[in-house]
């Protein structure tokens, strides 16, 4: 949950289990406030593959709501991204499911591409974090609808560290569909000059 200081709120609650792998049960977000274009709340359940999407535009106030079923494959990991990518092994890649919300949902692929390693000082040791691009795959079809709707979702960056035990140093992309790109990131560690 992040609270902005103009009020604004971001909300976003993954239930899932891991049994050999992560399987995402249900996942609910909130989004609220003059930082995003429009307030948002989306639910999603795996058992029903039921799907509630409510929107209010900010400029006139009207309201729209969506509600749908989806067929989710096992690895769908909206709200579990960090997770997932922390618990690749060291520089390996991946590929996994997202449901885009533009507001109807549409079932991605997203790649997980390592983009090198970076050092960061954690205390006074010197570590190494993995740089994850996160790349959407549309197919031919979706990105071309969507470069030329300008709805191309960008690609977004996630910084890991992978030796011991893994941890989050950084995350930088949009929160929203063509929302700005926000940095978000903990005190500690720092990068190293």
């Amino acid at each position: 949950m992040f609270h902005f200081k103009d009020g604004s709120v971001h909300d976003e609650m993954v239930v899932y289990s891991q049994r050999n792998v992560f399987t995402l049960q249900s996942y609910h977000l909130v989004q609220r406030g003059p930082a995003f274009l429009e307030d948002t709340e989306i639910s999603l359940e795996r058992a029903s593959g039921k799907y509630h999407v409510k929107t209010r535009a900010r400029k006139d106030g009207r309201e729209d709501v969506l509600d749908g079923t989806l067929d989710l494959p096992l690895d769908v990991y909206n709200g579990m991204v960090l997770t997932t990518v922390k618990n690749l092994s060291g520089g390996a890649g991946e590929t996994v499911h997202m449901v885009a919300f533009t507001p109807a949902p549409k079932l991605i692929q997203l790649e997980f591409v390592p983009a090198g390693d970076h050092k960061i000082l954690v205390g006074g040791s010197e570590k190494s974090a993995t740089h994850y691009v996160l790349k959407p795959i549309l197919g031919i079809w979706r990105k071309l609808f969507a470069s030329l709707l300008g709805r191309m979702p960008p690609d977004n960056h996630v910084w890991i560290i992978t030796a011991d035990v893994p941890a989050f140093v950084m995350f930088e992309g949009p929160l929203y569909m063509n929302g700005p790109a926000w940095r978000i990131e903990q005190t500690s560690p720092r990068w190293q000059e």
